[in-house]
C-alpha cells in the first residue's frame, strides 16, 4: 500500500487553490461516538445514498410497522426520560422527525433537534427511513399520519406536492443575519411550494494525482480528454450526471444542458461523447467503490459524491485531487406530510433548522453545504477534524460553486425512463 500524503490541493473550478493539512481529530464524547460511524462511512443522505427512488425502491418498514415503532417509542421514551412532574400538567408531546438515519442522522441530532429542544422546549423522537413515498402516502391516505416532519429528495418533493401528500409551506422564514430576505438567501430551486431546502451534496471528480504527475487534469472536460490525461475513468452506472457532464464537454452551456439533452439530437450527441471513453470507464455502483478504485490505482480519475472524498481526502490524507468544475448538485428538503398531528410546531422546526446558524452548524458534523448562503460566512472547524476547515470542502462555497449544474429531478421524472433504457442498451454495443 503507498504512503499516505500529507497535504493535498484542492481545485475549485479548474483553478488550483490553497494547500490543506490535518492532524489528529479533536472531540468530546458525543464527537467520539459520531466519529465511529463518520469514519466507516461518511453519511449520505437521500439520492446519495440509493441515488433514491428514480432508480429503484429500496426494502422500507411497512406503514404498519412505522407507526407501531412510533407509538412503541413515543410510550417508552416519554416513560424513560420525562422527568417527574405534577401530573395535572400535560406532558408535551414529541415532535416526529423522520430522515435517513446513520451518521446522517446523528449529525443532525447533534446540530439541530438537540438545539431546537433547549431552545423550545420541544422533545423530538427521531426516526429513521430509507425514502421514497410509500410510507408517506399510505399514513396521508389512511388519516393515521405518525410522522411531523420528513427529510425528502426533490423528486418526492415534486410528486408528493403535486399528489397533495405534504402541506403546502408559505412559510415566513427568517432573513439572513444581515437582513436579507430568505428568497435571496436561499440558493436557486431550494425553496419549494411543499417543502424548504437543508443540505446541498454533489457529485464532483477526484483525481489520483500520484498518477497524473506534472500534467494534473483540472476541469471536468478533461474526464473526456484521454489524449492528453491517458487511463481508465470511473463513472456511476447511470446515465444520470453521465449524460450531463458529456453534453457540457462537447460545448454545451450548463444552463442549457436539459433543453438540449430533451431532444433526440441532444442525446444522441451525449451518447457519442461518452463512446469517446467507452473503452476505458470502469463502472461502479456503490458509493464506496470510487475511493476503492482510487486506492487500487484501477483507474486515474472518477466521478465521486463529495462527502465520499472529503472522508478520504480529509481524514485519510490520500493524494487525490477534487474537481469542484461542473460539479452535478442537489438539495435534501423539509417537509410536513399532510394531517400531521403536530403541525404547528412541524413548521416552528423547519423555521429553526433551515435558519443561517443551524445550516451552518450541520457542517461541523457533515460535509454537506447549506442551503443558504449565509451560512458560508458561518462554517468553520469539523467536529471530526478539529484542524480541518471544512469550507473548502463544500459543494456550496463561493469557490466551488460558480460552474455547477442544479440536478433537475422534474427533467428525470419526465425522461428517465427513456434514457435508462437507452443507456442500458448502449452499454451492450460494443466499443469503437
Amino acid at each position: 500500500m503507498r504512503a499516505k500524503r500529507q497535504s493535498y490541493q484542492m481545485l475549485r473550478g479548474g483553478t488550483a487553490m490553497h494547500e490543506w493539512t490535518s492532524t489528529k481529530a479533536r472531540f468530546g464524547l458525543t464527537g467520539a461516538a459520531l466519529l465511529a460511524g463518520l469514519l466507516i462511512q461518511t453519511a449520505l443522505p437521500a439520492q446519495a445514498q440509493t441515488d433514491a427512488q428514480t432508480d429503484a425502491q429500496t426494502g422500507a418498514p411497512l406503514p404498519t410497522q412505522a407507526q407501531a415503532q412510533a407509538e412503541s417509542e413515543l410510550q417508552s421514551q416519554a416513560q424513560s426520560q420525562t422527568p417527574a412532574q405534577d401530573q395535572s400538567v400535560p406532558a408535551v408531546e414529541r415532535l416526529v422527525v423522520v430522515s435517513w438515519g446513520r451518521s446522517y442522522g446523528r449529525g443532525q441530532e447533534e446540530a439541530i433537534y438537540k438545539p431546537f429542544t433547549e431552545a423550545t422546549g420541544q422533545p423530538i423522537l427521531r426516526q429513521d427511513y430509507r425514502g421514497g413515498m410509500q410510507q408517506i402516502r399510505a399514513q396521508v391516505e389512511s388519516g393515521e399520519v405518525y410522522w411531523d416532519v420528513v427529510d425528502i429528495e426533490p423528486a418526492t418533493a415534486d410528486r408528493g406536492c403535486e399528489e397533495g401528500l405534504f402541506e403546502p409551506l408559505p412559510l415566513l422564514l427568517p432573513p439572513a443575519p444581515d437582513g436579507v430576505s430568505a428568497a435571496e438567501d436561499f440558493l436557486p430551486g431550494t425553496l419549494h411550494p411543499c417543502a424548504v431546502g437543508s443540505i446541498v451534496w454533489s457529485l464532483v471528480i477526484a483525481v489520483d494525482s500520484d498518477q497524473a504527475g506534472e500534467n494534473q487534469p483540472d476541469r471536468m472536460a478533461d474526464l473526456f480528454n484521454l489524449n492528453d490525461f491517458p487511463g481508465r475513468r470511473g463513472l456511476r452506472k447511470t446515465p444520470k450526471g453521465n449524460l450531463e457532464w458529456a453534453l457540457i464537454a462537447d460545448g454545451v452551456a450548463p444552463e442549457e444542458v436539459y433543453m438540449v439533452l430533451a431532444t433526440n439530437e441532444g442525446a444522441d450527441r451525449a451518447f457519442a461523447k461518452l463512446d469517446t471513453i467507452k473503452d476505458q470507464i470502469v463502472w461502479w455502483e456503490d458509493g464506496e467503490e470510487p475511493g476503492q478504485l482510487l486506492a487500487r490505482e484501477a483507474v486515474l480519475m472518477t466521478s465521486v459524491y463529495n462527502s465520499r472524498i472529503f472522508r478520504d481526502v480529509a481524514i485519510e490524507q490520500e493524494p487525490y485531487t477534487v474537481i469542484w468544475d461542473n460539479q452535478i448538485w442537489d438539495v435534501d428538503f423539509w417537509a410536513v406530510p399532510k394531517g400531521a398531528r403536530n403541525k404547528e410546531q412541524a413548521l416552528e422546526f423547519i423555521r429553526f433548522a433551515t435558519s443561517t446558524e443551524p445550516l451552518a452548524e450541520i457542517t461541523k458534523w457533515l460535509p454537506y453545504g447549506p442551503a443558504r448562503r449565509s451560512s458560508n460566512a458561518l462554517v468553520g472547524p469539523t467536529v471530526i477534524a478539529a484542524d480541518v476547515d471544512i469550507a473548502p470542502f463544500l459543494p456550496t462555497h463561493p469557490d466551488n460553486f460558480s460552474t455547477a449544474l442544479r440536478s433537475s429531478a422534474s427533467f428525470w421524472s419526465e425522461n428517465g425512463t427513456a434514457l435508462v433504457e437507452r443507456f442500458n442498451a448502449w452499454l451492450q454495443e460494443p466499443s469503437g
